[in-house]
């Protein structure tokens, strides 16, 4: 029996290879890197282990439904704490604002920020943003990729009122223009965007869903977010796949039935039934798997990517500011920062940061040293123009500025922080200009371009960030069931 590969162990692949194998298909995972999680990555610095890609954990439920499809429980894998405040959020050195998991508790502390209309209209904002996750949660979330006219299926023509309140046509923006009369909470609340790759001037109003997935939980996870990816291979090991690391693949071979195995880096030849690739798309279309490969997806053009990012992992002393476990630091010109990256395509002058504070919880534990990843939104261009050492120093002076501004120190030093640029990104991730999140998620169609789980390649199935249903870990893990299911209902189809 030849077994199904999977080309990589990101969280979509690692998805896939567990509900594959519980299935009682025969797996074998072939991953380039030493351990798993893909962009779910972890860093050791001072000693220390630190998250280093994602940092937020939401939509648990999709994780509890994966595991127990494989038989288990997600809660003897993961120890996974809810937080009070969903992020502390800064405005130079004297605005301040938290939100919670608790609508009523985010309300009043908006009314105490900016007045009790701005409260009510976020009351009205948390609902619609309700409304749209449920409208889109089974129709496109969780069902393979569809057009438009496969959506309005799927939503039923007899209910126009639930086509309308997801608002594609809109921008982000310009619908929270009409919630929000602050020009920070527009602000605030437009960054939901970025979760995408996106600028909140370009992305579809529709992304206001995040909104209710975060007001529906966040999680910190015992022993960072990089024990996700290690109890889902946990998971598939335990149902029988095999994971073979330190393995990348060369070459996809496709026959005349379609795609036939993989020939690793090291010339060794494995004779596939089914290829799942959890990779960038665009690895696919460029020839990274071979010419015959390419044919699967359609080429992305350079310009429609999503956001890349430098980042900062360190382990620093801080003072000053009151960290929260998610922290952001707004800029004042945010029109500019989306500017400069999309249409510069250079860093932002002034950038807005986001601080994961690790060894932050609801309380502080003022720790001396402590743990923090700091992310500025950058181009993805490192295969075209690529950032100069100066620009990236010049972005790097002024974000720890920016931050002093706000009332944070951070006191970094060279032999405990490890600086991660675009190019950095796109040598991780290949033909990806160093892009995080695959297509920007700017207009309306953007969501219907993305990969689905199928290509042109009968046998060739895709998973992960880049793909549908979209960017980010739970996302990722959707698009893995996506593809399981898409496999296996073309076995059945076959079989009969």
């Amino acid at each position: 029996m030849r077994p199904i590969v999977i080309i990589g162990a990101g969280v979509g692949g690692l998805t896939a290879a567990a509900l594959l194998a519980a299935a009682g298909e025969d797996v074998v995972v072939c991953e380039a890197a030493a351990t798993p999680g893909g962009k779910l990555r972890e860093l050791t610095i001072d000693g220390r282990a630190l998250d280093a890609g994602p940092t937020v954990f939401t939509m648990r439920w999709v994780f509890e439904a994966i595991f127990a499809a494989a038989g288990a429980s997600l809660d003897d894998y993961l120890t996974l704490r809810p937080v009070t405040t969903l992020a502390r959020h800064a405005w130079g050195p004297d605005a301040r604002l938290d939100l919670f998991a608790d609508i009523d508790a985010s309300a009043n502390a908006i009314g105490d920020f900016a007045g009790a209309a701005e409260a009510t209209r976020f009351r009205a904002f948390a609902a619609e943003a309700k409304r749209t996750y449920t409208t889109l949660e089974s129709s496109f979330l969780d069902a393979p990729a569809t057009n438009p006219l496969g959506l309005t299926a799927r939503i039923g023509l007899s209910r126009p009122g639930d086509l309308l309140s997801i608002r594609p046509f809109e921008t982000l923006w310009g619908a929270l223009g009409g919630y929000f009369h602050d020009p920070r909470l527009r602000q605030l609340f437009g960054r939901y965007a970025t979760y995408s790759g996106a600028s909140p001037y370009l992305a579809p109003a529709t992304l206001m869903l995040i909104a209710h997935v975060e007001n529906s939980g966040v999680w910190q996870v015992d022993g960072g977010m990089h024990r996700i990816a290690r109890a889902l291979e946990a998971l598939a090991v335990s149902r029988g796949a095999a994971f073979r690391y330190a393995a990348p693949v060369a070459e996809i071979v496709v026959g005349r039935s379609g795609a036939e195995g993989v020939v690793l880096a090291s010339g060794e030849r494995i004779d596939a039934s089914a290829v799942v690739v959890n990779a960038d798309p665009q690895a696919l279309a460029s020839g990274r798997f071979g010419p015959a490969a390419s044919r699967a997806v359609a080429k992305m053009p350079a310009r429609d990517r999503s956001l890349s990012a430098l980042t900062w992992t360190i382990v620093a002393e801080t003072s000053g500011f009151e960290l929260s476990h998610h922290n952001v630091f707004f800029a004042d010109d945010y029109s500019a920062e989306f500017d400069a990256i999309f249409d510069q395509h250079r860093l932002p002058a002034t950038p807005s940061v986001y601080i994961c504070a690790e060894d932050r919880g609801d309380k502080p534990t003022g720790h001396a040293r402590e743990r923090l990843h700091m992310i500025v939104n950058a181009p993805a261009t490192a295969d075209a123009r690529g950032l100069t050492p100066g620009e990236i120093d010049a972005c790097e002076q002024a974000t720890f500025a920016m931050l002093e501004r706000s009332g944070l120190t951070v006191a970094p030093t060279a032999d405990a922080t490890v600086r991660t640029t675009p190019a950095d990104f796109a040598a991780l991730f290949p033909a990806t200009g160093g892009a995080l999140y695959g297509r920007a998620s700017h207009g309306w169609r953007a969501s219907f371009q993305r990969p689905g789980s199928t290509t042109r390649i009968p046998g060739l199935y895709l998973a992960g960030g880049a793909t549908h249903p979209g960017a980010g870990v739970p996302m990722a893990a959707l698009s893995g069931r996506l593809a399981a299911r898409a496999l296996l209902s073309a076995r059945r189809s076959t079989g009969r």
